[in-house]
């Protein structure tokens, strides 16, 4: 994408963390590894039930003595309820600063340099009265900015959540609980592991046994792909087929773009879901094989 657009992601909360073990008391809890946080990057990462089942995910971000945590409006409530049941005696703040902090995504060719920032996925900087980041994920996803309010910018156009869907689905990267599901959904299933939300090597954090008992014994049998919907596009949860066998379920979608999760042994097949066809497509951040 060129130019610069700038999209509200007003489906989006922020969380400030405090406390001189902040950053402690998170590293034991999340998948990402929160010194990366501490260096001044931005992470991606998520919480999981102790059997490693997703429950939410969110961005970590650098900003001045404390972190802010840009997670899914849905899921704001019940992720601060968790934290605040962990924190026990740890000195650590939480609060939510949703009124006063807003979410936004810079995107297109221009949205680094915008911001002050290298095209270097997870860099971060006080810029624009609030903090940026490239997305931690990829940098082709653009910047992420926490701000009281949208960035006036020369030459740049308003944007909407439209265009923030079919950049992320272009790139096939899920978008919280649209395409994982709490309790059921796995980190490797979801591509975690190739887009940054997972640290193999900070040691413990909840869920951390299964995580890695799937990555290193190969036990994943199914994730998620991107695919080309040709026809009407199926509904969230709706099972796809290759012939007589059902090998996977769609997710979320916009137009003829979509997520599904799919068994890899099907997935260079074509798949179908009554008369819509769906075409997996193999990311470019996805290894081959």
């Amino acid at each position: 994408m060129s130019g610069l657009v700038v999209v509200e992601l007003d489906q989006r909360s922020v969380l400030r963390i405090g406390g001189a073990e902040r950053a402690s008391f998170l590293q034991n809890l999340i998948s990402g590894d929160v010194g990366r946080v501490e260096r001044g990057l931005a992470i991606w990462s998520a919480l999981l039930t102790p059997q490693g089942k997703y429950l939410a995910d969110f961005f970590l971000y650098p900003d001045g003595e404390t972190f802010l945590l840009d997670v899914e409006t849905g899921a704001a409530a019940d992720l601060m309820r968790r934290l605040m049941l962990y924190r026990l005696r740890a000195k650590v703040t939480i609060e939510d600063i949703s009124d006063e902090c807003r979410v936004f995504a810079l995107l297109g060719d221009e949205a680094p340099g915008a911001a002050g920032l290298p095209a270097q996925a997870g860099a971060s900087t006080p810029a624009l009265d609030g903090v940026a980041a490239v997305d931690p994920r990829l940098a082709a996803l653009g910047v992420r900015l926490l701000a009281p309010k949208a960035p006036e910018l020369a030459g740049a156009a308003a944007g909407s959540l439209a265009d923030w869907d079919r950049l992320r689905l272009l790139h096939g990267v899920p978008d919280g609980s649209r395409d994982l599901v709490a309790e059921k959904t796995t980190l490797l299933e979801a591509g975690f592991d190739e887009l940054g939300g997972v640290d193999f090597a900070k040691g413990c954090y909840v869920g951390q046994e299964l995580t890695a008992r799937m990555k290193y014994r190969g036990l994943l049998k199914k994730r998620l792909f991107p695919v080309e919907i040709a026809g009407e596009a199926p509904d969230p949860g709706t099972p796809l087929r290759a012939g007589d066998s059902e090998v996977g379920e769609m997710r979320s979608s916009a137009g003829d773009l979509g997520l599904a999760l799919v068994r890899l042994d099907a997935a260079d097949q074509v798949l179908q879901a009554g008369d819509t066809r769906l075409t997996v497509r193999r990311p470019a951040w996805l290894p081959p094989g």
